[in-house]
């Protein structure tokens, strides 16, 4: 068991190092896109699908509470199928346009969509990103490497990071660094000073 337990530390270390090179300006970029958003005030709107849903409301929690800076909170909203909204929505419409609906409600000129699909392929998300792009608001993908239906739906004003790895553990494990790699990052840039 320890050796499993340590061929998993090595293969989570050697997926983080491998991103470092490749991903460390996406994620400096994708922070900028972010700050410009919440200073102009806008607001994040953040989803996900199946366990990506965690990383999606990581991400609201971490801006609309905090990081680790007690500071103000920032507009966040994450597309939710939880409770009694989530049983309407998925009793009404496709799996496609789960979370369309929630999006045309709040979303505006000037938000940010950050979209979590490690796999690449999920329907709902491609759906609600086609609608974001379409209605001219920015995206930014966290994927794995499977990533060849989103790559072809985004502009030039989004942001696609993709995790060097197929493994969906090792890209969720990725994406959750990433989005305190951002949060930290946004604490540092805006209240360093503090």
């Amino acid at each position: 068991m320890l050796n499993k337990l340590n061929a998993l530390y090595e293969e989570n270390i050697k997926t983080h190092i491998y991103s470092k090179s490749l991903l460390s300006p996406q994620i400096a970029e994708a922070t900028q896109l972010l700050i410009n958003s919440l200073l102009r005030g806008n607001k994040v709107i953040a989803c996900g699908e199946g366990r990506s849903y965690i990383n999606a409301q990581c991400l609201v929690a971490n801006l609309l509470n905090r990081y680790e800076l007690k500071r103000p909170s920032f507009p966040s909203v994450l597309l939710s199928l939880d409770s009694a909204v989530g049983s309407t929505f998925v009793s009404d419409n496709t799996l496609e346009k789960l979370y369309q609906h929630q999006f045309n409600a709040i979303a505006q000129q000037g938000d940010i969509l950050v979209v979590f699909a490690p796999l690449g392929n999920e329907s709902n998300i491609l759906n609600i990103i086609t609608h974001a792009v379409n209605k001219e608001i920015n995206v930014i993908v966290l994927t794995g490497n499977s990533n060849d239906h989103i790559q072809g739906i985004l502009t030039e004003k989004d942001l696609h990071i993709s995790v060097p790895s197929s493994k969906e553990s090792r890209i969720l494990e990725n994406h959750l660094f990433i989005i305190n790699s951002i949060c930290e990052l946004i604490d540092f840039k805006l209240f360093s000073h503090s």
